[in-house]
C-alpha cells in the first residue's frame, strides 16, 4: 500500500526481457533507509517487487499483464519516473491509499497553467470517470492528486508548482499515456452497487438512492 507521495524521481535506465517476464531497471539517489531485495516499489504508481537493488538504483521484475495494463511499456531509456517505497504500519497517511494495481492507462488532454498552479486533464474510460468525485482523489502515474473536474471520459486535476516540478508529471506532454487508479473507496462502493445476485435482498441494502437520501450523492 501506497499514499501517492512520491518520495523521489529516479530515472529509467532500461526494460528488457528476462525469463517469462521482464525486468526494469531504475536509478536513483540513495535512500536513508536502504533498499531490501523483496520490498515493494511504486514506479509510476505501478507496484513491483524488488530483485536486485544497489545504493544508486534497483532492478524490478514485470509480468507481461503489468507491463500491457501500464504506461511503462512506453518509457524510454532516461525517462523520469516517480519512486515511493511501500507504506508501513505508523507512516504518516499524506495523500490517499493507494494500491499500486493500475486501473487503466489514459491519456493526457489538455494541460493549462493557471497562474502558478497547473490544470491537467486525462481521458478515460467512462467506468473510470465514474468512480471519481470532485475534491475526491485520483492517483496519476503514482502521484495522488484531488479532483478539480469531471467529464464523462475525462478527468481534471489542480497541480500545484512543488508537485509538478518534483515528479514525472513534469515530462507529460498532451497525448502522452498516463498510469490511473481510482479511490479504493470509489470502488469498493461500485462493487457493492453491482451485487452479484448471490446475497438475499435486504430492505436497507446499498443503493443509489439510498446513497443519495444519505446526502452522500447530488
Amino acid at each position: 500500500m501506497f499514499t501517492g507521495l512520491i518520495q523521489q524521481a529516479g530515472r529509467l535506465q532500461g526494460l528488457a526481457r528476462a525469463g517469462g517476464g521482464w525486468r526494469l531497471a531504475v536509478r536513483c539517489r540513495p535512500w536513508t533507509e536502504p533498499l531490501v531485495i523483496g520490498e515493494s516499489m511504486a514506479v509510476q504508481g505501478a507496484c513491483l517487487t524488488l530483485v536486485e537493488v544497489a545504493p544508486d538504483g534497483f532492478v524490478a521484475d514485470l509480468l507481461d499483464e503489468t507491463l500491457a495494463r501500464t504506461a511503462l511499456r512506453h518509457l524510454q531509456p532516461g525517462a523520469r519516473v516517480n519512486l515511493e517505497r511501500a507504506l508501513r504500519l505508523g507512516d504518516r497517511l499524506g495523500g490517499h491509499l493507494v494500491s499500486g494495481h493500475v486501473d487503466e492507462t489514459g491519456r493526457v488532454a489538455d494541460i493549462i497553467r493557471h497562474g502558478r498552479d497547473i490544470g491537467l486533464t486525462v481521458a478515460c474510460s467512462r467506468p473510470l470517470a465514474r468512480l471519481t468525485v470532485m475534491k475526491g482523489s485520483l492517483a496519476i502515474d503514482g502521484v495522488s492528486l484531488t479532483v478539480a473536474g469531471l467529464g464523462r471520459e475525462s478527468v481534471s486535476v489542480e497541480i500545484i508548482p512543488h508537485t509538478w516540478a518534483e515528479t514525472s508529471l513534469c515530462e507529460r506532454r498532451p497525448g502522452d499515456p498516463v498510469n490511473l487508479e481510482a479511490d479504493l473507496i470509489g470502488k469498493h462502493v461500485a462493487r457493492l452497487l453491482e451485487g452479484d445476485g448471490t446475497a438475499p435482498a435486504q430492505e436497507h441494502s446499498l443503493s443509489e438512492d439510498l446513497l443519495r437520501q444519505s446526502g452522500f450523492l447530488e
